[in-house]
């Protein structure tokens, strides 16, 4: 396996999650599509890696796709592509075997490349202020769930709700939870702008001026 990339910045293991199918772009890794001079996941890895402590990839399929990303690469340990949840509780058994000092995952999605670059910092701000174990981010009276951040010593319930009971979705989960939510504003633009069809990648490439 790779070396995780460590930056020493507050012990916690970020997780990039790809692990779907992509199925309303057609199938395939949207992550890879190009936003410019760079694919959607290398804009990721530039707003994720100085925000935590290591950074690691969870995806499922065509691994030597992702070679040159120079991350750990780390499947489901659930079957049959169950979903975030699933990719969130491979980040955390990463987290328990090969960072046992780290307490916190933090995941971000592949395919939104314009994400605070602040989102870490928040987030344990509020764990600071409420000792919650669970945080998301939203924006514009959306929640972002996919943002969140997780203490890994939930990770026996969340393998129990995923492998047992056939959870699939992350706000049911969450919501059996203290879960605490930080607002993100930026003017008029959306940080979590993701990339879901064909048409949304001209946008992006619109935002991306913005941005830069």
């Amino acid at each position: 396996m790779r070396d995780a990339v460590k930056n020493k910045k507050n012990n916690t293991v970020g997780v990039i999650l790809a692990g779907g199918r992509s199925q309303r772009m057609g199938g395939g890794h949207k992550c890879l599509l190009s936003l410019d001079k760079s694919t959607l996941l290398e804009h990721v890895i530039k707003r994720a890696l100085p925000q935590v402590d290591q950074l690691i990839l969870n995806i499922n399929e065509d691994t030597n796709l992702f070679d040159a990303v120079n991350l750990p690469l780390v499947k489901d340990s659930i079957n049959g592509f169950a979903g975030p949840l699933a990719g969130v509780l491979a980040g955390m058994e990463w987290s328990l075997e090969n960072s046992p000092d780290s307490k916190w995952i933090v995941t971000f999605a592949s395919d939104t490349p314009f994400f605070p670059v602040d989102l870490v910092k928040s987030f344990l701000s509020v764990v600071d202020n409420t000792g919650t174990k669970l945080v998301c981010a939203s924006s514009n009276g959306r929640s972002h769930p996919v943002f969140g951040l997780w203490h890994v010593s939930l990770w026996g319930d969340l393998r129990k709700a995923i492998i047992k009971e056939d959870i699939r979705r992350i706000d049911t989960w969450t919501s059996r939870y203290n879960l605490q939510t930080v607002d993100f504003v930026e003017g008029d633009k959306d940080p979590f702008f993701n990339v879901n069809r064909p048409g949304d990648l001209d946008e992006a490439r619109k935002l991306l001026i913005t941005v830069s």
